[in-house]
């Protein structure tokens, strides 16, 4: 869809998209078969090498398919099923995946077989599929995250997975998948979602009767608090789960938690906080949180009316071009786009640094904005 956006903003979108292409295209030419996460004094490691299971793994593919669906390319095209064919040793290994599975499976295996029609892209992304269908736990209506004996553990960031069921649904006929991920956002809405908008990270339910037990702070300042990316997943999530239901209860909640962040934002300069009910100082800062947000909030602007659409865009619009003008290194020498992530709270070590992808969602909204992006979830 054409995002109606003014002239100023439609020149700094070509800006921005202009330095990303030119950035991005000498970054996958340096980079080989690397998978990136965090760089390391502007430079990344091969992150496939230390965790080939970890959650991050696909969004650099993501990268690359939206790039090769702006550009046809064909670098960024090979470059992307190297990782993809990398990600089938974390399937061998199995005991690292969890429901992050959507994340990593979308960006590599789902992108391929939609842009190429690769059969066997296909198959690796109906395994992730049914992996992520294996973790429900039906007594209790929900996906169990992470592993390490929390087979009671439900998180926020699970809404961004569940856009890996509904293509499973589609491509097997199997409504198996589209009841998992209608119930498991039933429990979401439950437990994790406030009256004010604002979300849990985290709800630990009884894994034998679905009872509630706590909400842990998870990656936030306490338990009680606001973790800003938990609730860009919210935001973002709830957005893709109306895309692909209709489900108007899905629309509301996705609205109401937009408003909600926008509503915290408006009082850090558009720049989230990493966690909104945190203490003043230290200052801490998550512009992940933002780009996710953001693209969430775009989302939103295509399914609701049109005296209402300009709220999201220009929310997303301000968001973005704040952390542009405020966090994004473009010399084309160093590794990483968007600084000032943060991991989690208290993980210091992981406290303003770019992260991968911090990356993915700026690229995804700006080639939103031009209308010459993928639709990758």
């Amino acid at each position: 869809m054409s995002y109606p956006i003014k002239l100023t903003d439609r020149e700094w979108v070509n800006h921005v998209y202009d330095k990303l292409l030119t950035k991005l295209s000498l970054q996958c030419d340096r980079m080989g078969h690397k998978i990136p996460y965090i760089p390391i004094d502007g430079t990344y490691i091969d992150y496939g090498e230390i965790d080939i299971s970890f959650w991050t793994n696909g969004f650099w593919a993501g990268m690359l398919w939206q790039l090769y669906a702006a550009t046809g390319e064909e670098k960024y095209r090979k470059s992307a099923v190297v990782v993809e064919q990398r990600l089938d040793a974390a399937m061998i290994e199995f005991n690292g995946l969890h429901h992050d599975v959507g994340f990593m499976w979308l960006h590599t295996a789902v992108a391929n077989y939609r842009l190429t029609g690769c059969e066997t892209a296909k198959l690796r992304a109906m395994h992730a599929a049914n992996l992520l269908l294996g973790r429900y736990n039906a007594s209790g209506r929900y996906i169990s995250a992470w592993n390490e004996n929390r087979p009671g553990w439900m998180i926020i960031d699970c809404m961004m997975n569940l856009p890996l069921l509904y293509w499973a649904a589609k491509e097997s006929q199997d409504p198996r998948f589209l009841h998992v991920a209608k119930n498991h956002i039933d429990t979401t809405i439950n437990y994790l979602i406030r009256p004010d908008g604002s979300a849990h990270h985290i709800a630990v339910l009884d894994p034998m009767n679905g009872e509630l037990l706590e909400h842990p702070a998870g990656q936030g300042y306490a338990s009680g608090s606001s973790w800003s990316r938990g609730q860009a997943w919210a935001v973002y999530g709830f957005a893709l789960n109306y895309h692909h239901t209709g489900d108007s209860r899905y629309l509301d909640i996705a609205k109401r938690t937009a408003h909600y962040f926008l509503a915290q934002v408006s009082q850090s300069g558009l720049i989230p906080r990493v966690d909104f009910r945190a203490p003043a100082e230290p200052e801490q800062w998550d512009t992940t949180a933002g780009v996710c947000a953001a693209c969430g909030m775009l989302e939103i602007s295509k399914h609701v009316g049109e005296y209402e659409k300009q709220l999201y865009i220009n929310g997303a619009m301000s968001i973005l071009r704040a952390i542009e003008a405020n966090y994004c290194d473009w010399n084309v020498e160093t590794d990483g786009i968007v600084g000032g992530g943060t991991v989690a709270y208290h993980r210091k070590e992981e406290t303003h640094v770019p992260i991968i992808y911090g990356d993915y969602y700026l690229l995804e909204a700006i080639t939103r904005l031009k209308d010459n992006g993928f639709f990758i979830w």
